[in-house]
């Protein structure tokens, strides 16, 4: 079966840009948004965007990144490449001090540092431009629904990662219509947003990644205090980012379960 891929804008006059892959069929298909991590619509998102549509689905990933206007150079993909080839460079638990990593940028020559940091600084600030990337997602969900020619009166599901985990939490709350969001490794959404939450959640987790993990238990007894249908996953000795088999951090006996029980998932709630 062929792919068809190719790179769309929705919203107002066009605003935002995503990554499109879907089965080459003449019927139309249930939609499944792909919410990236922080690094943006690399080639890992792009990827496992052909992989759902290997699936049978019409799979979107926005690029967040043009949330608010045109993504600048410092996110372009070879900046953000190099970024995280510098990170991959020192421990994890460096990555957010900005102290620590000055101290390895130190041993590069200015130039480099300089757009490294740019593209550093930009990436992880990402968490504060959650409104937007709300936004976004939610016009991307209505757009797979209402204009997109191979998904138009279908359903949509969300599928994220990290920060597009949390986003899929989230868009569970904003988005009545949304037929069941997937969390890999993300935050859960607020607190308060969680009696409007009406789709199903589905979570992945790895029990190396307690930033996130630790939050788990108390997250699903809010939901189950609320009647919302919640079902979690926490796989030993996996770290953050498990599922992105182009980091150091892929786990590929979690990667693999995970990724099946996403598609029993989506097979259910898209059916």
């Amino acid at each position: 079966m062929s792919i068809i891929t190719e790179w769309i804008s929705y919203g107002t006059e066009g605003r935002w840009r995503g990554y499109a892959a879907r089965p080459d069929v003449e019927q139309k298909l249930p939609a499944v948004l792909v919410l990236q991590e922080i690094w943006g619509v690399d080639e890992h998102i792009q990827d496992v965007t052909r992989r759902l549509a290997q699936a049978g689905y019409a799979a979107f990933a926005p690029d967040l990144f043009t949330a608010e206007g045109p993504k600048p150079e410092a996110l372009s993909p070879d900046r953000v490449e190099r970024a995280k080839q510098f990170l991959n460079t020192i421990p994890p638990s460096a990555w957010r001090s900005p102290e620590e990593r000055q101290a390895a940028l130190s041993a590069l020559p200015e130039e480099e540092q300089a757009k490294i940091s740019a593209s550093l600084e930009l990436i992880f600030s990402a968490g504060s431009r959650i409104p937007a990337f709300t936004e976004q997602i939610t016009a991307a969900a209505a757009f797979l629904r209402g204009s997109y020619a191979p998904t138009a009166g279908q359903g949509v599901a969300s599928v994220g990662f990290c920060l597009g985990g949390l986003l899929s939490g989230t868009l569970a709350a904003k988005d009545g219509e949304l037929r069941g969001a997937v969390i890999f490794y993300g935050s859960p959404p607020p607190k308060e947003l969680i009696p409007s939450i009406g789709a199903p959640l589905l979570g992945f987790y790895g029990e190396l990644d307690p930033r996130i993990t630790d939050d788990i238990p108390g997250f699903a007894q809010e939901l189950e205090r609320e009647g919302k249908r919640f079902e979690y996953h926490i796989y030993p000795n996996a770290p953050h980012a498990f599922f992105n088999d182009s980091r150091p951090t892929y786990h590929v006996d979690s990667a693999r379960k995970a990724f099946a029980r996403t598609l029993a998932f989506l097979s259910e709630v898209l059916s």
